[in-house]
């Protein structure tokens, strides 16, 4: 439990660090980033598998690029859910969500990766 809500804290680090580097990508506080990484969860679980499968051949087509473009259509879409949570406009602002959303996979990763790790029992 503890290491869910640490990683649940770094995560809103993470968006809130991400929103001050674009301009255009907008969070208004530490509690609206913990919501909006609470709800990302929920969309990843619940949506994003739905958008892989209808997708899967545009996916295969590109290599694996289209993955990049899912990121940032399930980014934008917890930014809808979320007051407080601007992605800017959308499409016009694609570009900087699916770098925004590629960014915040790989924060997520990192954190997974340090935080994750299972002490081992002697």
């Amino acid at each position: 439990m503890i290491r869910w809500i640490i990683k649940m804290l770094l995560n809103g680090a993470a968006l809130l660090l991400i929103s001050k580097w674009f301009a255009s990508i907008y969070v208004a506080n530490f509690t609206v980033a913990l919501w909006a990484i609470l709800i990302l969860g929920v969309v990843n679980t619940l949506i994003r598998p739905v958008l892989m499968f209808f997708t899967f051949p545009l996916t295969i087509l590109t290599m694996g690029l289209f993955w990049f473009v899912i990121n940032a259509v399930t980014f934008a879409l917890t930014a809808y859910f979320i007051d407080g949570f601007e992605v800017g406009p959308w499409p016009d602002n694609i570009g900087i969500v699916i770098v925004a959303a590629a960014l915040m996979s790989l924060f997520g990763w990192l954190i997974e990766m340090v935080v994750g790790m299972k002490k081992e029992r002697r």
